[in-house]
């Protein structure tokens, strides 16, 4: 399990590297990072991660991120790569946003210390949230995102995004 979430992990950071475009631009392009935390249900845990949003036209992005699950006798890496619209380009009021992705869902279970199961899924899931810009020019979002293939059921998350 550690060499798959390694692999995971370093194809994220090579595909951020390669897919970043030149820093300063002010519709597309590099835009930020930030964390993440939230609830998840079936299974049921607390999540958190981190993020990186970076623009690929005006209202669109493309949001990898890696959320780490605790709980249910249970930890799960979530490593997903997702792309969202945001109806607005108004950044003074909140702005809902749709989108979806796919990723890949490292699961490591522990039996009461008598054996360690780990598996790996691709997953499929949908997303929708609010994202209000700040004055400092960061941005917060509130999202739900829903599991449709291989992924957890039902993700309620908050996060922030700095620039």
């Amino acid at each position: 399990m550690r060499n798959t979430f390694h692999l995971g992990l370093l194809a994220l950071v090579l595909l951020c590297t390669i897919t970043t475009p030149a820093l300063g631009q002010d519709d597309v392009g590099y835009r930020g990072w930030g964390p993440r935390l939230g609830l998840t249900i079936d299974p049921d845990q607390f999540h958190f991660g981190a993020h990186f949003d970076i623009g690929a036209a005006r209202k669109v992005r493309f949001q990898p991120n890696l959320e780490v699950g605790l709980g249910s006798d249970l930890v799960l890496f979530c490593l997903n790569a997702e792309a969202a619209y945001r109806f607005s380009s108004n950044w003074d009021s909140w702005s809902p946003y749709l989108g979806g992705g796919i990723g890949v869902n490292i699961a490591s279970d522990d039996n009461d210390g008598v054996t360690d199961d780990s598996d790996t899924e691709f997953g499929v899931n949908a997303l929708f949230g609010v994202e209000r810009g700040l004055s400092s020019g960061d941005r917060f979002f509130v999202e739900s995102k829903f599991g449709l293939v291989d992924s957890p059921d039902v993700k309620i998350t908050a996060g922030w995004t700095f620039f």
